[in-house]
């Protein structure tokens, strides 16, 4: 009898039971269904004939599919007959009509009948005039005919109709996946839609039939990721969570760990290709904006999150499926992975990604999940190259050095001895990194030793660039016959070598104290760099090598090609590549060229070209078009004084920041060493006043690039005096964008006009010069005319004072302005950029009759060096005007990372910087005669300093110390001290307190004893002492009595000055090892600086003492000492010493590499042996003097990069 709630009840335990795959109750509920509802047998013959598809797919093997199983053992085929009776029959209930068109179709799948089951199946649910609230199993039904319909058309070759089916289904079935947990049929028919979606889906994407440009891309593997939270909330455990049933959607399919596969490939190809993020089926994300209100997060960090959730996933089922290999196993999959996700790194690490876009940690938190990935992928491969190398790189991002290292070395030994095994057996290994991946990975080595390290970092820098010129020989020949690629050496690659090479070798000259083997490390180093610009490699204008090789041209005085190769490479058209921007960030090329154009700007300075080098410091801001672009509109005052065209800067505009925000310290210190070096250029041109005026730019500067740090910077205790100097307006700073428009007659006024420029001296005045400076004298400080005055007086005092003319022993040199004409445009009529034709036009006027009326001015003939030069610049004139008209500049790859230092790091070095900032401000006051605010700088700067040894005092890190830069530094705190302390001893000179300030530079030197500074200006004021141009202060101070005397007494008996007698003998006037190899004793011409002593009677006395039989007083090396407060000089054998003593201190100087081309030093070393009687090394000497002071920039040469090196 019927039973209606029964019914009820029985079709809703035969819909649990088949979602629930329990099949075995099937037909039990079958039976009652029948029984209690009569009207229902379109619902009882569609489960009877379920079960029986689901019986016999469950006789087939366990590694064969569903459609494997033959038909003949398919009894449901016998039933389909009556399920299509049944379903012409059915007109009451939707949902089970539904359902037996979907098994009927399921059950022509089961039977291969792939085109007759596209037939029966329907389209979707909507189609079947299904309405209402709808069972599970129909659900469940819905996804299966969609998955059945797509794998038809798939089958059949239609795979865009079938990837238009699973597009058409997906919004229909969104509840299916984030409802919760599903039951088990549920699951499986969700697998294989959605494995079966996301493989279509990545095949097409593949092949390039459809782009990731589409907003729903990722439409199916998002999908999936929901399901997959959705089904690991029902596990207990994440293991369960994996290991669910149907992990393999049906037998023999691809793996789950394969899906998350092709999701993280796709991700990480819009991550690579920088593509629009797409929207399709994300999860939006947001975060707490204004007033608690949720915000939208960008689409960056949106990618960011996504790609972070994929690999997480990915890299644990990796992990987790993966064993550890045998020996000659390979892990393939592993290496790949590790691969994507550092090249993924390389993007969201560099310049194109900002902090904010990768979230919590920034790229901190962002290099450690790295390491993390990197040691965990260690755990499944055995002596992998690739992790090593990774390894390396990743640390060196994290400023950990001495562990990236230890990366190389354990990669470049494994590299070594695979290589070796390779030649032995002729069998290529698949783990082992091809030649190029070797040639680049030894480079980068190499570039952060040079740029990072000091003395020992270069002499590994030097072992490993002998080991590379070994294998370029090997590896690299262009000739050589091979089959596999892996071992083809592109041009770049050997080019990009044998530039580390030259790096090598340049920054071991640098550091070597081998003062012999310098030129040949230098002349190597020259040679390599300019192989890896050759044509023969297609890279002749890298900005690299470029750089690199100018310095070294600059530093050995070769300034014509050196000109002539920078403006090569700053004229070069750049080829647009996309990918760029996204590694390096925007304007990358601009910001590249800055220390090109910080270095073009020192060596027309070199040359005497003030005007041009001016310009050439605005050419390195103005390339960026608008000064907001780099500064952006934040406030640039810092809290203090703000010069007028940033005040414009901040009114105009609001809001936004600019490139500084997100430039390096590196990249931050070379915009404001090209304001010092401006600065330089402003004192040499316009007199320290105005410099001075100025130079509180810097102060201004600093905070906009670096922040404040601890103490808040006061510039009111350096505030500039009020003189007419200070008409030169800010608004013309090399940072004023509106300056250059508005003021360019005052700009014109100041660099071009000729009466100006014939009193430019050759170089700015130093305190090492002389020990007596003058300064500006009260009257004129008060005068407010007196400044404006005084400049071209000035001007002609000092060029007076450097009047060195340069000539060979032949004859005359030619200076080296002089050596040549202009160097003219290099492609054809396309002019320099940054110089206006009325420059260039007055500049060469300028200098032309300059040189026209030099006393010293010939045809001589010319030294060997100046032939050299003008040989090489002729052969790189030739290669230049070919790159000028064909080539283009070379995409710049950076070799390092992004290299993120700690805070603590990061904070000592700014501190490290504005204490140079305090010190140039100390060195311009100094010069303009405002002592006191001078000393007031320099107690900045020692403040600061004292701050600075305070942090690495208490800093816990290992090898961390006060004698030792460290990594990354460019000075240790006691070299800053000895910065200070010399600063110091030059502002006693300018007071006139020799004594004192040989005391400052005596400090200085007990903190550093190898600075430059201190020990020329200590070395001249100890041959001063020998001179007698300095003469001993007096031991007792004496009494001002008011004009008074003691006594009535007759006034004491003038000093007698004792000639040298031939009974003393005559001490040596020459260091041992100086003089001649035979001591020759000839009488010396009386001088006023011999013994002295305040008695007429001391032979009477001596004679007196002789004939009383008491002993003499008189030795060998002459009569005793006077008492001191008699004496008026000192002792011979004091001046000898002291004589010695700055001969020992310079002739170290001079063998460094720091002070071989320090033109000051030379000079006093001439005078040190002009004073032992050396005459010959004396005048050679002066001649490399006069060399090194011709080709002399107005800052040294270390200062166009940060860190003083040749790594760009």
């Amino acid at each position: 009898m019927p039973d209606a709630a029964k019914a009820a009840v029985y079709i809703q335990q035969l819909d649990e039971a088949r979602c629930d795959d329990n099949w075995d109750a099937v037909l039990e509920l079958v039976r009652k269904v029948r029984k209690h509802a009569p009207d229902r047998a379109c619902l009882a013959q569609t489960a009877t004939t379920e079960h029986a598809i689901t019986k016999a797919s469950l006789k087939a093997p366990q590694n064969a599919a569903p459609t494997d199983a033959p038909p003949s053992s398919l009894e449901a085929a016998s039933q389909l007959p009556a399920l299509l009776s049944v379903i012409e029959a059915e007109r009451a209930h939707p949902e089970d009509r539904f359902q037996a068109r979907v098994c009927v179709g399921w059950l022509h799948w089961v039977l291969r009948e792939y085109s007759l089951a596209l037939q029966r199946l329907p389209v979707s649910i909507d189609d079947a005039g299904v309405s209402g609230p709808l069972s599970e199993w129909t659900g469940v039904c819905a996804l299966k005919a969609a998955y059945l319909r797509a794998n038809c058309l798939a089958r059949d070759g239609q795979r865009a109709g079938a990837l238009e089916a699973f597009e058409t289904a997906l919004p229909h079935l969104n509840g299916v996946w984030t409802t919760g947990p599903a039951r088990q049929q549920t699951r499986y028919w969700a697998e294989l839609f959605l494995t079966e979606y996301c493989m279509l889906l990545s095949q097409v994407t593949r092949e390039g039939e459809k782009s990731l440009n589409d907003g729903n891309s990722l439409a199916g593997f998002r999908t999936w990721a929901k399901y997959w939270a959705g089904a690991a909330k029902g596990a207990a455990t994440p293991a369960q969570a994996v290991g669910l049933p149907g992990g393999y959607g049906f037998r023999g399919s691809v793996p789950r760990r394969q899906i998350w596969a092709e999701y993280y490939v796709a991700i990480s190809e819009i991550l690579q290709r920088d593509l629009p993020y797409p929207p399709g089926y994300a999860a939006v994300t947001t975060s707490g904006g204004n007033g608690g209100e949720p915000a939208t997060i960008s689409a960056r960090a949106q990618l960011r999150a996504e790609l972070k959730k994929v690999e997480t996933i990915y890299q644990g089922l990796l992990f987790t499926e993966t064993k550890f290999p045998r020996a000659d196993e390979e892990r393939a999959e592993v290496e790949g992975f590790v691969n994507r996700a550092m090249r993924n790194w390389s993007i969201l690490n560099g310049m194109g990604w900002k902090e904010q876009d990768l979230g919590a940690g920034g790229r901190e938190s962002l290099s450690r999940e790295m390491l993390d990935t990197l040691f965990g992928a260690a755990t499944k491969t055995y002596h992998s190259t690739a992790i090593l190398r990774h390894l390396f790189t990743v640390h060196l991002a994290v400023a950990e050095f001495d562990l990236a290292f230890m990366s190389f070395d354990s990669w470049f030994e494994l590299i070594k001895k695979g290589k070796q095994r390779v030649e032995k057996t002729g069998h290529q290994e698949p783990a082992l990194d091809d030649n190029v991946t070797m040639f680049e990975t030894i480079s980068a080595c190499i570039a952060a030793l040079c740029r990072y390290g000091g003395m020992e970092a270069a002499e590994k820098a030097k072992g490993l660039a002998t080991e590379l010129e070994g294998m370029i020989g090997k590896y690299g020949r262009q000739d050589q016959d091979t089959t596999d690629p892996r071992n083809v050496v592109t041009p770049k690659a050997i080019a990009l070598a044998w530039q580390s090479v030259g790096l090598a070798n340049a920054q071991w000259a640098r550091m070597t104290y081998e003062s012999e083997s310098r030129a040949t490390f230098q002349e190597k180093a020259i040679q390599c760099l300019r192989k890896s610009l050759s044509p023969e490699f297609g890279n002749i204008v890298d900005i690299r090598g470029v750089f690199a090789l100018g310095v070294l041209f600059a530093e050995q005085r070769k300034l014509p090609v050196a000109i002539e190769l920078v403006k090569t490479a700053l004229l070069a058209d750049k080829a647009v590549e996309e990918h760029e921007e996204l590694h390096n960030g925007p304007y990358w090329r601009e910001r590249s060229l800055i220390p090109l154009w910080h270095l073009l700007a020192l060596m027309l300075s070199a040359r005497q070209e003030y005007g041009m080098a001016a310009r050439a410091c605005e050419g390195a801001i103005e390339q960026f078009k608008d000064p907001y672009v780099l500064f952006g509109s934040r406030d640039l005052s810092g809290g203090g004084f703000r010069s007028e065209h940033l005040k414009e800067v901040v009114g105009s505009k609001a809001g936004g920041g600019g490139l500084v925000d997100e430039m390096d310290d590196y990249e931050k210190e070379s915009i404001l060493e090209i304001k010092m070096t401006q600065l330089a250029i402003l004192e040499l041109v316009e007199g320290p006043a105005v410099a001075v005026n100025a130079s509180t730019e810097l102060l201004t500067l600093f905070p906009r690039l670096y922040g404040d740090l601890d103490q808040k910077i006061e510039l009111s205790k350096v505030e500039p005096p009020n003189t007419t100097a200070t008409h030169r307006s800010f608004r013309e700073s090399v940072f004023g964008g509106k300056g250059h428009h508005h003021h360019h007659h005052s700009r014109q006024s100041v660099f071009n006009a000729s009466d100006k420029m014939t009193t430019i001296p050759s170089r700015p005045q130093t305190a090492t010069t002389t020990v007596t400076q003058q300064t500006t004298s009260p009257e004129q400080v008060a005068d407010p005319n007196a400044g404006r005055r005084s400049l071209n007086s000035e001007s002609l005092k000092r060029r007076s004072r450097n009047s060195l003319r340069k000539r060979d022993r032949s004859g005359s040199r030619r200076r080296a302005l002089s050596s040549g004409p202009p160097v003219p445009p290099l492609n054809g009529d396309k002019s320099f950029a940054p110089f206006n034709d009325e420059i260039n036009s007055t500049q060469h006027i300028t200098f032309a009759s300059r040189s026209a009326s030099g006393a010293h001015s010939s045809t001589a003939s010319q030294s060997q060096t100046i032939r050299q030069e003008q040989s090489g610049s002729s052969v790189l004139s030739k290669r230049t005007e070919d790159v000028a008209l064909s080539g283009t500049m070379e995409s710049f790859s950076p070799l390092l990372p992004y290299v993120h230092f700690s805070p603590d790091h990061s904070k000592r070095k700014r501190k490290a910087i504005l204490v140079k900032v305090w010190l140039t401000i100390a060195g311009f006051y100094r010069r303009a005669g405002l002592l006191d605010d001078a000393a007031k700088a320099i107690s900045e700067a020692q403040k600061m300093v004292q701050s600075l040894e305070g942090d690495v005092s208490s800093d816990a890190s290992d090898g961390l110390h006060t004698r030792i830069a460290g990594w990354g530094m460019e000075k240790s705190v006691e070299q800053v001290l000895a910065d200070v302390w010399a600063e110091k001893g030059h502002l006693s000179l300018a007071r006139g307190k020799p004594y004192q300030a040989r005391a400052d530079f005596e400090t200085a030197l007990t903190h550093f004893p190898d600075h430059a500074s201190a020990i020329v200006g200590l070395s001249n004021i100890l041959l001063d002492i020998y001179t007698e141009k300095l003469l001993p202060p007096p031991a007792v101070a004496g009494l001002d009595l008011g004009g008074l005397t003691l006594s009535d007494s007759e006034e004491p008996k003038p000093l007698v000055v004792r000639p040298k007698g031939e009974k003393y003998p005559t001490l040596p006037s020459q260091p041992l090892g100086l003089g001649p190899a035979s001591p020759t004793h000839q009488p010396r011409a009386k001088r006023y600086h011999d013994v002295v002593y305040d008695s007429d009677s001391d032979e009477e006395e001596e004679e007196e003492r002789r004939a009383n039989g008491h002993p003499s007083k008189t030795g060998l090396l002459g009569p005793q000492l006077p008492p001191p407060w008699k004496a008026t000089s000192l002792p011979l054998i004091d001046r000898l010493a002291a004589r010695d003593r700055a001969y020992g201190l310079l002739s170290g100087l001079t063998k460094l590499g720091t002070g071989w081309n320090h033109s000051d030093a030379w000079f006093a070393l001439a005078r040190a042996y002009e004073e032992s009687g050396q005459l010959e090394k004396a005048r050679d000497a002066l001649w490399w003097c006069v060399e090194l002071e011709d080709g002399m920039g107005v800052r040294e040469w270390g200062s166009v990069v940060a860190g003083g090196g040749y790594v760009l």
